[in-house]
């Protein structure tokens, strides 16, 4: 039996990203208790049939959970085909057994209704993970859906937001995330019983004569098993599955990618509002002693670009098993699905702990509300005086020709004065005194109806 250690290339999923449950999932062991428990389906469904008798299946289940892996190896090596090995493996263990064993059924009737059931059991792990996530988000949104702060477009200063509207907006897309992987769960079916090329042949020759049909025959299989079958397939269910369920993990991923990459602008100190939680005696880099990087949200970048990209190799799968099956999508699907999960939930794990555990600097968010607040401040100094009967067109250049004037003073590194010099113009001051002007201008004021919004997206999650 192979030993794994690290004096051998091993996935960074084996020992580094990704959870014991979804391994376990993904697991060899897993898997083939699975295959076992759809042969003890079978022979369940055949008994009716009068094909198999309760004393075999009894054996069957009592040595359901004895998974050898190192026997089945050894056949595997000798006869070059994984599941023939593991049914002469179960076989041996099952001596009254062991002739019922996969009767009428060919590799994917077992093989695809396995992955099935992983794909629902992954899906239904993941969507614990993003409802523990979304849970966060809801605190920060409520926690912070009222205080100001400088919004950015084209990377450049510009009006005011809340830190908790920027919250729902990553708030939002997770919910409707949400909506499509439960969506996705609830899709997925099992190939069925339905043989080589998907007519159910052997199995239709297998029951006549007896008192049920190879579609009820199915049935009684996967309901064993919780899972609806496909009503046609090939070999294979259709590879279409797949493609939706990576596409909804994706779609989940460029959710997080996007909130990690403004996390990491959030982070750099010229903006400096954002910081991941960093422990006492965390390093943060080996050249450099003073520095805190953003590793938590890269590592969830680095993680979600490797989910978006597997997208293709499953529209691949999808397309090019030919006719009724080809088996070009077999060796990567090894690796495709469990590693997408598996990436896709570290990235969700990672985000709730960067989330549950960031700082958000008050004393950063005041500094760029300064510097630049007053800016945004003009637009709604401008709406007032269009409501009092000045020239909009005339207080826009006025407003323009200060506003470029205090810019230059902020880009040379001095105190932002557009208050004072918007106050010293006698075209403003024909609609509004000093005090007026000056209300007008606070900047922490013009959030429009973001805590509205914020609540209403909470009241969705």
């Amino acid at each position: 039996m192979n030993t794994f250690t690290h004096d051998t290339f091993i996935s960074p999923f084996t020992w580094r990203y990704g959870s014991d449950e979804m391994k376990e999932i993904y697991s060899e062991v897993h898997k083939r208790k699975l295959l076992r428990r759809l042969w003890i389906a079978l022979a369940k469904a055949e008994a009716k049939a009068g094909l198999v008798t309760e004393e075999q299946i009894k054996e069957l289940e009592e040595h359901k959970d004895d998974i050898d892996i190192e026997r089945a190896t050894e056949i595997e090596n000798e006869i070059k085909h994984d599941l023939m090995a593991e049914i002469k493996t179960y076989a041996e263990q099952c001596p009254k057994a062991g002739a019922i064993i996969h009767l009428g059924a060919t590799s994917m009737d077992v093989l695809d209704n396995m992955d099935a059931v992983r794909l629902k059991e992954a899906l239904g792990l993941i969507l614990t993970r993003l409802n523990t996530l979304i849970e966060e988000f809801k605190r920060k949104v409520d926690e912070y859906k009222d205080v100001p702060c400088m919004a950015f477009t084209h990377l450049q200063p510009a009006e005011i937001t809340t830190v908790g509207y920027r919250f729902a907006q990553t708030l939002q897309d997770l919910i409707d995330d949400r909506k499509e992987l439960e969506i996705t769960l609830k899709s997925i079916r099992g190939k069925g019983m339905k043989g080589a090329v998907g007519t159910a042949a052997s199995y239709c020759e297998l029951v006549k004569g007896s008192n049920i049909s190879a579609i009820e025959l199915e049935k009684a299989v996967m309901d064993e098993v919780g899972l609806e079958a496909y009503d046609a397939a090939t070999q294979i269910y259709t590879r279409k599955q797949d493609l939706r369920v990576v596409a909804a993990l994706s779609s989940l991923c460029a959710t997080m990618y996007k909130f990690a990459a403004d996390f990491r602008i959030m982070q750099s100190p010229p903006i400096g509002e954002w910081s991941e939680p960093f422990g006492k005696k965390q390093v943060g880099s080996s050249a450099m002693p003073f520095k805190r990087n953003p590793i938590n949200c890269e590592k969830i970048d680095s993680l979600t670009r490797f989910v978006s990209a597997q997208y293709n190799v499953a529209w691949q799968n999808s397309v090019t098993t030919f006719l009724e099956r080809t088996l070009d999508d077999s060796a990567n699907r090894r690796i495709l699905l469990p590693e997408s999960f598996l990436a896709t939930e570290e990235a969700l794990l990672t985000l709730t702990k960067v989330v549950a555990g960031m700082q958000i600097h008050q004393t950063g968010i005041n500094r760029l509300m300064s510097s630049y607040g007053l800016f945004s401040a003009t637009e709604r100094l401008l709406m007032e005086l269009g409501k009092r009967g000045a020239n909009r067109q005339e207080m826009h250049e006025v407003i323009r020709e200060e506003s470029l004037r205090a810019w230059a003073d902020v880009q040379n590194g001095k105190e932002n004065r557009l208050l004072e010099y918007l106050s010293g113009r006698d075209e403003i001051k024909a609609f509004m005194n000093d005090d007026e002007i000056k209300a007008f201008m606070d900047a922490s004021l013009y959030t429009g109806d973001a805590k509205k919004r914020c609540e209403l997206v909470l009241s969705r999650a």
